[in-house]
């Protein structure tokens, strides 16, 4: 697209939102209906672009892509009435007698920017919270997954009317004049860089910003851990979509107790799971192009490997691989790894998981923690800072729309899904309705003798 429709399309956008269609109920649930019987109607074009993108086999493709979005979308289209309904709360002492509600306002025109790794629900999902609210949207999703990139330019294109939802094409050219045009909030989904850009870019206007990036999430297994429901749920939820998931475990911190035990059923699971050789797994994805390829593998340490280590640069395949003995040096832990290499450390006091955690710059998206002593998953929950996550599972927050999903810090800023999303993606109107029966003086100047009685409200 040029800049001169660009501009158009953010332009009539303003216009249609300041007309008021998109804050009606009906309006809303409409759409939102049309739209999940899109996502139904367009599930195996989907299905086959995260194939060619990702390489992602069919359950995970409906799990973490049209499964998750028509979940969400049944879920809000059942709340949405309940959730736009105005909220009374309390009124003080002092501005009686008057009644004091919460209003759920649209924020305005979105700009709603997805990356490459779940490229379906991380448009999608935002979208279905940004019309619950009553907002237009402009979408832009990533130029490294071009094949779902394309599946949903046609979706948005056939199903909504470009005044409301409007899909812009294009790569980094694009997405700059994008950020050079006046939103009423943008939402961005990816790497901590990129949403230092966007952060940037949004100041110059003062528009508010959700950020949705990252970091290296820590997954705990502490000694009283069951060992066989550990390591399913660890090989579940690191190497699904190959590794490519943001609050995905990105290294391991094991205790030392059971250290030996716990590799030896690791390495045990990953080969039930994906077969001695993962690259002829059809439920093993592949790494999104030779630039991620080539970073994720240059951090394999041959002499570390426990299991794995296979590539394939012309099939941008890595397997699935394990790697023990990693200290905070090794180049593994300097960076968010982002792909199907689980480094893992070792530890015996509590002090030793806050102060490796703490040698990190950013706050990790997610933590896990698998132990069956309540008093430890208090206390690792208490300590540490992050976004979500999970007790004796790992990614599964993920999917629970009754969780707000967000990070900390430099992990991302403002949460969504289900409830949590309709709020992100609304102005919280506080207005208070004063009653004129009763016109009581006591801030009205002159204040003589009025402080006593102010102290005593105030106290």
């Amino acid at each position: 697209m040029t800049q001169d429709e660009i501009i158009r399309v953010v332009t009539e956008q303003r216009q249609f939102f300041n007309s008021g269609v998109s804050r009606d109920y009906s309006i809303r649930h409409e759409t939102l209906s049309k739209f999940k019987e899109a996502i139904k109607n367009y599930e195996r074009e989907i299905h086959a672009a995260l194939k060619t993108d990702l390489a992602k086999p069919e359950f995970e493709a409906y799990f973490t892509g049209t499964g998750f979005c028509l979940h969400e979308l049944t879920e809000t289209l059942k709340n949405l009435r309940k959730w736009m309904k105005p909220k009374n709360v309390r009124t003080g002492l002092l501005v009686q007698p008057a009644k004091s509600t919460i209003y759920y306002s649209p924020r305005g025109v979105n700009l709603i920017i997805a990356p490459y790794n779940f490229p379906i629900n991380l448009t999608f999902s935002p979208l279905i919270a940004a019309i619950a609210a009553g907002n237009t949207a402009v979408i832009k999703t990533s130029e490294m997954a071009p094949a779902c990139s394309a599946v949903m330019q046609r979706l948005i294109d056939s199903t909504f009317d470009s005044r409301y939802i409007a899909y812009v094409p294009g790569e980094v050219p694009e997405t700059t004049i994008l950020l050079e045009q006046k939103f009423d909030h943008i939402f961005f989904t990816g790497s901590t860089r990129v949403g230092s850009i966007v952060m940037s870019a949004a100041a110059k206007t003062l528009t508010p910003v959700t950020l949705e990036l990252g970091g290296k999430s820590p997954c705990i297994v502490h000694h009283d851990a069951k060992l066989d429901v550990a390591v399913n749920r660890i090989v579940a939820g690191k190497f699904l979509n190959a590794g490519q998931t943001c609050a995905a475990p990105d290294y391991l911190m094991v205790h030392r107790e059971i250290k030996e035990e716990f590799l030896d059923k690791l390495k045990v699971r990953i080969i039930e799971a994906y077969g001695e050789d993962a690259s002829k797994s059809g439920d093993f994805g592949r790494m999104v192009n030779a630039q991620h390829f080539e970073r994720v593998a240059s951090l394999i340490m041959p002499e570390k490997v426990v299991v794995g280590g296979k590539i394939d640069a012309a099939s941008r395949f890595i397997a699935p691989t394990v790697m023990r003995d990693i200290t905070l040096d090794d180049p593994v832990m300097r960076e968010e790894i982002f792909g199907p290499v689980l480094p893992i450390l070792d530890y015996t006091e509590y002090d030793e998981i806050y102060d490796t955690i703490a040698k990190f710059p950013q706050h990790p998206l997610a933590a896990y923690v698998f132990s069956s002593s309540t008093q430890i998953q208090d206390l690792l929950i208490e300590r540490l800072q992050f976004g979500g996550g999970c007790i004796n599972q790992c990614i599964l927050h993920l999917a629970n729309h009754h969780l707000p999903f967000g990070g900390v810090g430099e992990s991302g800023m403002g949460a969504y899904h289900g409830f949590s999303g309709f709020e992100r993606f609304s102005h919280k109107k506080g207005v208070m309705r004063s009653a004129t029966w009763l016109d009581l003086p006591l801030v009205y100047a002159p204040y003589k003798d009025k402080l006593k009685w102010l102290r005593r409200i105030m106290k």
